[in-house]
């Protein structure tokens, strides 16, 4: 990873943990409205805690301590880059947090939760263009669905669908109905700026596939398939490469190309199901390892 690239990593994941505190501490624990996932997790925590005990710990230490071990867990299972952006991202939201005034920035409740849901929905769609998460159950729900079988996305509703449940028989159902508008406009804007599928087809049609391929593979062990090509209005030979990967590996199959070609025209696909061999994290520890000891 280049200078510029780290760079610009660890600045967004900057402004996804101000949006995600902001969100937060302005709009939605004013409101009693609930976040999704682990941030969301913290916040009933905090919340019937202080309720039925009178012992007030803010939301922003329960994030952090309910991202330490998700991070172990999204460090063997996800890989080591995702992970620690992502982690990074967690504990800088968890700090501002509990630095930032919890204050709200309007007494309406509808219009606190759905710009709590639009803010976060940002900082977590960023993260996700970027190549990593805000933490939490993104890792968590990744790591299930290889062990169940099941899409993120039936695990994130089943998830969020607990937090609005307890929410709504713990703390009152207008709190759970409005945080399921918070959870929607959060995912509507996510949707709009990263994929929303957990795989996708990366068709790059270019001329310079040698070195793309290289540039790629020093990135990402993925299987490339080269097809040729010929343009109708140049009449110039080229190459399609036509690679499926995860929505984190975008990020590193965009840096690649605009390294190598950034004139490379390049198709992004939705992909609901792959049939044949795709590896998972731990067939590419295994082919990383198997690399390093043949060198």
């Amino acid at each position: 990873m280049d200078k510029n690239e780290l760079g610009k990593k660890i600045s967004f994941t900057i402004i996804a943990s101000i949006l995600v505190a902001v969100a937060l501490n302005n709009f939605l624990i004013p409101a009693a409205v609930f976040s999704s996932g682990v941030n969301g997790l913290a916040q009933l925590v905090s919340t019937l805690l202080a309720r039925f005990t009178g012992w007030h710990v803010q939301t922003g230490w329960w994030i952090l301590l309910f991202n330490l071990p998700i991070g172990v867990l999204g460090w063997f299972k996800i890989g080591r880059g995702f992970t620690l952006f992502s982690i990074l991202t967690a504990a800088l939201t968890s700090v501002l947090s509990v630095l930032l005034p919890i204050q709200a920035l309007s007494t309406n409740p509808l219009m606190n939760a759905i710009i709590g849901g639009v803010l976060t929905g940002i900082g977590v769609g960023l993260a996700l263009k970027y190549g990593f998460s805000t933490g939490g159950m993104d890792i968590v729900a990744f790591a299930l669905a290889k062990t169940t079988g099941k899409s993120i996305g039936t695990l994130m509703l089943a998830i969020n669908g607990l937090i609005i449940a307890i929410a709504g028989f713990s703390i009152s159902w207008s709190s759970a109905l409005y945080t399921i508008i918070s959870i929607y406009c959060m995912s509507r804007v996510i949707d709009s700026i990263n994929t929303s599928q957990q795989k996708v087809t990366v068709m790059i049609v270019t001329q310079q596939s040698t070195a793309l391929i290289k540039a790629i593979h020093e990135r990402l062990i993925r299987g490339i398939t080269i097809l040729p090509a010929r343009g109708a209005y140049t009449q110039k030979d080229s190459n399609v490469l036509m690679i499926v990967i995860t929505r984190y590996e975008l990020y590193d199959i965009e840096q690649a190309v605009k390294t190598v070609d950034p004139a490379a025209f390049v198709n992004i696909l939705n992909t609901t199901q792959v049939l044949g061999e795709f590896l998972d994290e731990d067939h590419k520890s295994q082919l990383a390892q198997t690399s390093k000891s043949s060198v």
